[in-house]
């Protein structure tokens, strides 16, 4: 079997290959700049990177044409955190026109129906939230550019799998991290600043909000659970979330508590660092994919931040 997997450079496009790999299934991934990717080919004979714009309209059928594959997996996007408002002509693109020009792929190039498509949506498509938590029924009310972007992707998805009997679904993912995050996730932020200010190197640490919550899990489980999707005979959208609510400010308590310090003494709040129309009680009911995929997120958020925490410390002491 072969697999595409786009944003392969990306938190959840590592550890999908990885899954892939392990389940002996090639992977071919997709990333905009395969300078950063060099690393990627070592790990695995059957991991194979390619450089690809994805502003470059119904270029992907090219890349379907020659690969044909039996999976694909979309994790490319673009913005995060605050960059949720900018340049959202390019949002737009990368997050909703492109995965109209997979799905095209898709109906051109699969007649036989062979396929399996997940795209990976986005907990921001709710938005502006009168129910808490989110079922898989929860109206969309996106309040900004990327999610409006996640919502057009996320609907055509549904559009193509009714219309064109394509095995397409949407895996609604609420926000889950890893040692692989950037420092563009406040938890990756955080867990860097604790580190850092714990060996002497930094004096404090600055955040937008510590009152900002969300329902934070584990990458790898989540990716999980999309592999599992991968593997029904009849593709379905699910939500993958805790259903736990967490503040930044719990964060910094796990992340400061781990290494000796309170994390009062360096923990600045600054109003420039806050995020524009912040969704609030985006918490996801994930029983569905406990029911259908046998799937439950295991590790808290506060195992992930110690990870986090510990793997900035040990890089430090390289």
């Amino acid at each position: 079997m072969k697999a595409i997997i786009t944003g392969i450079n990306g938190q959840d496009g590592y550890f999908m290959a990885d899954k892939l790999l392990k389940n002996n299934i090639s992977v071919i991934g997709l990333t905009s700049n395969k300078e950063k990717c060099q690393y990627l080919e070592n790990m695995h004979h059957d991991l194979h990177v390619r450089q690809f714009d994805y502003n470059s309209v119904n270029k992907f059928s090219e890349v379907v044409e020659d690969v044909q594959p039996d999976l694909i997996f979309n994790f490319a996007a673009r913005a995060t955190g605050k960059g949720m408002f900018d340049n959202p002509t390019d949002l737009h693109r990368i997050n909703g026109g492109f995965v109209l020009d997979i799905l095209e792929a898709i109906r051109k190039f699969d007649q036989s129906g062979k396929i399996f498509y997940c795209q990976a949506s986005s907990s921001e498509m709710f938005g502006e939230v009168f129910e808490a938590p989110q079922t898989e029924k929860t109206p969309f009310r996106p309040i900004s550019p990327y999610g409006a972007a996640k919502l057009y992707a996320h609907n055509m998805v549904g559009i193509y799998r009714s219309r064109y009997s394509i095995r397409a679904c949407s895996a609604i993912l609420y926000n889950h991290e890893s040692t692989r995050r950037t420092n563009d996730f406040v938890t990756k932020k955080i867990a860097t600043g604790a580190a850092r200010i714990s060996l002497g190197l930094d004096k404090f640490l600055v955040l937008g909000s510590l009152d900002a919550k969300r329902d934070w899990g584990y990458a790898p489980e989540y990716v999980d659970a999309i592999y599992r999707m991968s593997e029904l005979d009849k593709p379905q959208d699910f939500i993958l979330s805790t259903g736990l609510l967490h503040s930044v400010r719990d964060l910094c308590v796990y992340a400061f508590e781990y290494v000796g310090l309170n994390y009062k003494d360096y923990v600045e709040v600054q109003e420039k660092e806050k995020r524009i129309n912040d969704s609030y009680n985006l918490v996801g009911d994930s029983s569905k994919a406990k029911k259908v995929l046998g799937w439950s997120p295991i590790k808290t958020i506060k195992e992930v931040m110690i990870e986090l925490v510990d793997h900035e410390l040990k890089l430090l002491l390289t």
